[in-house]
Protein backbone atom coordinates (compact mmCIF):
# COMPACT_ATOMS: atom_id res chain seq x y z
CA UNK A 1 0.00 0.00 0.00
CA UNK A 2 1.25 3.50 -0.81
CA UNK A 3 2.53 5.63 2.04
CA UNK A 4 2.25 9.38 2.41
CA UNK A 5 5.37 11.35 3.31
CA UNK A 6 4.07 11.50 6.89
CA UNK A 7 3.30 7.82 7.50
CA UNK A 8 0.75 5.16 6.76
CA UNK A 9 -2.44 5.83 4.85
CA UNK A 10 -5.66 6.47 6.80
CA UNK A 11 -9.10 5.15 5.90
CA UNK A 12 -12.53 6.75 5.83
CA UNK A 13 -14.84 3.74 5.99
CA UNK A 14 -18.44 4.39 4.96
CA UNK A 15 -20.51 1.43 6.26
CA UNK A 16 -23.47 2.15 4.00
CA UNK A 17 -23.58 1.24 0.33
CA UNK A 18 -24.00 4.77 -1.06
CA UNK A 19 -21.00 5.84 -3.13
CA UNK A 20 -22.49 9.34 -3.21
CA UNK A 21 -22.26 9.49 0.58
CA UNK A 22 -18.66 8.27 0.44
CA UNK A 23 -17.82 11.09 -1.95
CA UNK A 24 -19.54 13.58 0.37
CA UNK A 25 -17.48 12.29 3.30
CA UNK A 26 -14.26 12.67 1.32
CA UNK A 27 -15.28 16.17 0.26
CA UNK A 28 -16.01 17.21 3.83
CA UNK A 29 -12.59 15.97 4.92
CA UNK A 30 -10.91 17.86 2.07
CA UNK A 31 -12.71 21.02 3.15
CA UNK A 32 -11.75 20.57 6.78
CA UNK A 33 -8.19 19.30 6.45
CA UNK A 34 -6.94 20.77 3.19
CA UNK A 35 -3.81 19.06 1.88
CA UNK A 36 -3.75 16.62 4.80
CA UNK A 37 -6.91 14.99 3.42
CA UNK A 38 -4.72 13.37 0.76
CA UNK A 39 -3.59 10.89 3.43
CA UNK A 40 -7.05 9.29 3.51
CA UNK A 41 -8.57 6.56 1.34
CA UNK A 42 -12.38 6.82 1.14
CA UNK A 43 -13.93 3.33 1.17
CA UNK A 44 -17.49 2.04 0.80
CA UNK A 45 -18.92 -1.16 2.30
CA UNK A 46 -21.06 -2.05 -0.70
CA UNK A 47 -22.86 -4.85 1.18
CA UNK A 48 -24.18 -2.35 3.72
CA UNK A 49 -27.64 -0.80 3.83
CA UNK A 50 -28.23 2.27 1.62
CA UNK A 51 -28.42 4.37 4.76
CA UNK A 52 -28.11 3.65 8.46
CA UNK A 53 -31.38 4.83 9.95
CA UNK A 54 -33.14 1.98 11.77
CA UNK A 55 -31.71 -0.36 14.40
CA UNK A 56 -31.73 -3.15 11.80
CA UNK A 57 -29.58 -0.97 9.54
CA UNK A 58 -27.15 -0.35 12.38
CA UNK A 59 -27.00 -4.03 13.33
CA UNK A 60 -26.18 -5.07 9.75
CA UNK A 61 -23.55 -2.36 9.42
CA UNK A 62 -22.00 -3.37 12.74
CA UNK A 63 -21.43 -6.92 11.55
CA UNK A 64 -19.88 -5.70 8.31
CA UNK A 65 -17.64 -3.23 10.13
CA UNK A 66 -16.36 -5.95 12.43
CA UNK A 67 -15.62 -8.24 9.48
CA UNK A 68 -13.81 -5.45 7.67
CA UNK A 69 -11.77 -4.48 10.74
CA UNK A 70 -10.69 -8.08 11.25
CA UNK A 71 -9.55 -8.37 7.64
CA UNK A 72 -8.26 -4.92 6.67
CA UNK A 73 -7.82 -2.41 9.49
CA UNK A 74 -4.19 -3.36 10.06
CA UNK A 75 -3.29 -1.99 6.64
CA UNK A 76 -3.99 1.57 7.84
CA UNK A 77 -2.48 3.89 10.40
CA UNK A 78 -5.99 4.74 11.66
CA UNK A 79 -9.54 4.21 10.48
CA UNK A 80 -12.51 6.58 10.70
CA UNK A 81 -15.81 4.75 10.97
CA UNK A 82 -17.71 7.26 8.89
CA UNK A 83 -21.25 6.81 10.15
CA UNK A 84 -22.74 9.00 12.85
CA UNK A 85 -24.14 6.00 14.75
CA UNK A 86 -20.66 4.41 15.04
CA UNK A 87 -22.08 0.92 14.32
CA UNK A 88 -19.92 -1.91 15.62
CA UNK A 89 -17.21 0.45 16.84
CA UNK A 90 -16.65 -1.05 20.30
CA UNK A 91 -16.50 -4.63 19.00
CA UNK A 92 -14.27 -3.69 16.05
CA UNK A 93 -11.81 -2.00 18.39
CA UNK A 94 -11.33 -5.36 20.05
CA UNK A 95 -10.34 -7.00 16.77
CA UNK A 96 -7.38 -4.84 15.76
CA UNK A 97 -4.61 -2.73 17.25
CA UNK A 98 -5.33 -0.06 14.63
CA UNK A 99 -6.93 3.08 16.12
CA UNK A 100 -10.62 3.24 15.14
CA UNK A 101 -12.29 6.64 15.39
CA UNK A 102 -16.08 6.88 15.55
CA UNK A 103 -17.69 9.72 13.61
CA UNK A 104 -20.42 10.30 16.18
CA UNK A 105 -18.11 10.25 19.18
CA UNK A 106 -15.48 12.47 17.55
CA UNK A 107 -18.09 14.90 16.30
CA UNK A 108 -19.73 15.19 19.71
CA UNK A 109 -16.43 15.72 21.51
CA UNK A 110 -15.45 18.39 18.99
CA UNK A 111 -18.81 20.13 19.39
CA UNK A 112 -18.47 20.15 23.18
CA UNK A 113 -15.27 22.13 22.72
CA UNK A 114 -17.25 24.96 21.12
CA UNK A 115 -20.28 25.16 23.40
CA UNK A 116 -22.01 23.90 26.50
CA UNK A 117 -25.25 22.69 24.91
CA UNK A 118 -25.01 20.67 21.69
CA UNK A 119 -27.94 20.47 19.32
CA UNK A 120 -27.83 17.49 16.97
CA UNK A 121 -29.33 17.56 13.48
CA UNK A 122 -30.37 13.95 12.91
CA UNK A 123 -31.14 12.55 9.48
CA UNK A 124 -34.27 10.72 10.67
CA UNK A 125 -36.54 10.61 13.68
CA UNK A 126 -36.00 6.85 13.88
CA UNK A 127 -32.29 7.40 14.57
CA UNK A 128 -32.74 9.70 17.57
CA UNK A 129 -33.43 7.09 20.30
CA UNK A 130 -30.32 5.17 19.21
CA UNK A 131 -28.26 8.35 19.34
CA UNK A 132 -29.56 9.25 22.78
CA UNK A 133 -28.62 5.82 24.12
CA UNK A 134 -25.16 6.33 22.68
CA UNK A 135 -24.71 9.74 24.31
CA UNK A 136 -25.66 8.19 27.63
CA UNK A 137 -23.19 5.37 27.06
CA UNK A 138 -20.43 7.90 26.37
CA UNK A 139 -21.36 9.89 29.48
CA UNK A 140 -22.19 13.08 27.56
CA UNK A 141 -26.00 13.05 27.53
CA UNK A 142 -26.15 16.03 29.89
CA UNK A 143 -24.41 18.15 27.23
CA UNK A 144 -27.01 17.38 24.53
CA UNK A 145 -29.66 20.10 24.32
CA UNK A 146 -31.84 18.03 21.96
CA UNK A 147 -31.89 16.25 18.63
CA UNK A 148 -34.16 17.25 15.77
CA UNK A 149 -34.55 15.32 12.51
CA UNK A 150 -34.86 16.39 8.90
CA UNK A 151 -36.40 13.03 7.88
CA UNK A 152 -34.71 12.53 4.53
CA UNK A 153 -32.90 9.49 3.14
CA UNK A 154 -29.19 9.54 3.92
CA UNK A 155 -28.31 9.93 0.23
CA UNK A 156 -30.39 13.14 0.08
CA UNK A 157 -29.18 14.66 3.34
CA UNK A 158 -26.53 16.78 1.61
CA UNK A 159 -28.69 17.92 -1.30
CA UNK A 160 -29.08 21.69 -0.94
CA UNK A 161 -32.47 21.88 -2.62
CA UNK A 162 -33.92 19.04 -0.56
CA UNK A 163 -32.17 19.35 2.78
CA UNK A 164 -31.08 22.91 3.46
CA UNK A 165 -34.42 24.42 4.47
CA UNK A 166 -35.13 21.42 6.70
CA UNK A 167 -31.74 21.81 8.35
CA UNK A 168 -32.32 25.52 8.77
CA UNK A 169 -35.71 24.99 10.40
CA UNK A 170 -34.38 22.30 12.72
CA UNK A 171 -31.30 24.36 13.55
CA UNK A 172 -33.38 27.39 14.49
CA UNK A 173 -35.54 25.25 16.75
CA UNK A 174 -32.48 23.73 18.43
CA UNK A 175 -31.07 27.20 19.00
CA UNK A 176 -34.19 29.15 19.93
CA UNK A 177 -36.36 26.50 21.61
CA UNK A 178 -33.90 23.96 22.96
CA UNK A 179 -31.09 26.29 24.03
CA UNK A 180 -28.30 24.84 21.89
CA UNK A 181 -25.24 27.06 21.56
CA UNK A 182 -23.47 24.81 19.03
CA UNK A 183 -24.87 22.45 16.39
CA UNK A 184 -23.58 19.07 15.27
CA UNK A 185 -24.45 17.58 11.89
CA UNK A 186 -25.83 14.12 12.64
CA UNK A 187 -25.12 12.37 9.36
CA UNK A 188 -21.99 11.86 7.29
CA UNK A 189 -23.89 12.90 4.17
CA UNK A 190 -24.62 16.48 5.34
CA UNK A 191 -21.07 17.81 5.10
CA UNK A 192 -21.47 20.10 2.09
CA UNK A 193 -24.16 22.09 3.92
CA UNK A 194 -22.12 22.85 7.04
CA UNK A 195 -20.79 26.27 6.03
CA UNK A 196 -24.00 27.69 4.53
CA UNK A 197 -25.97 26.48 7.53
CA UNK A 198 -23.58 28.08 10.01
CA UNK A 199 -23.66 31.32 8.03
CA UNK A 200 -27.46 31.36 7.92
CA UNK A 201 -27.82 30.66 11.64
CA UNK A 202 -24.91 32.78 12.81
CA UNK A 203 -23.54 30.01 15.02
CA UNK A 204 -20.95 27.25 15.05
CA UNK A 205 -21.94 24.09 13.17
CA UNK A 206 -19.57 21.14 13.59
CA UNK A 207 -19.03 18.78 10.66
CA UNK A 208 -18.23 15.32 12.11
CA UNK A 209 -16.31 13.83 9.15
CA UNK A 210 -13.54 16.40 9.38
CA UNK A 211 -13.59 16.23 13.18
CA UNK A 212 -13.11 12.46 13.09
CA UNK A 213 -10.37 12.67 10.44
CA UNK A 214 -8.55 15.23 12.57
CA UNK A 215 -8.82 12.89 15.56
CA UNK A 216 -7.54 9.98 13.47
CA UNK A 217 -4.43 11.90 12.40
CA UNK A 218 -3.78 13.00 15.96
CA UNK A 219 -4.24 9.49 17.35
CA UNK A 220 -1.91 8.01 14.76
CA UNK A 221 0.72 10.66 15.40
CA UNK A 222 0.40 12.24 11.96
CA UNK A 223 -1.23 15.55 12.75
Amino acid sequence: MDKTPNGQRMALLNPNSSQNVTETIAGAVRTGLGERAARFDALTLHAGPPGIVTQDDADLAARLVQDWARAHAGAYGAVVLACFSDPGLAAARGLTATPLIGLGEAGMRAAMGFGQRVGVLAVATAAIPRHMRYWAQLGVADRVAAERAIDLPVAQSGDFDLAFERLLTAGRALRDEDGADVLLLGCAGMGSLCTPLGDALGMRVVEPCAAAAEAALSTAGNA
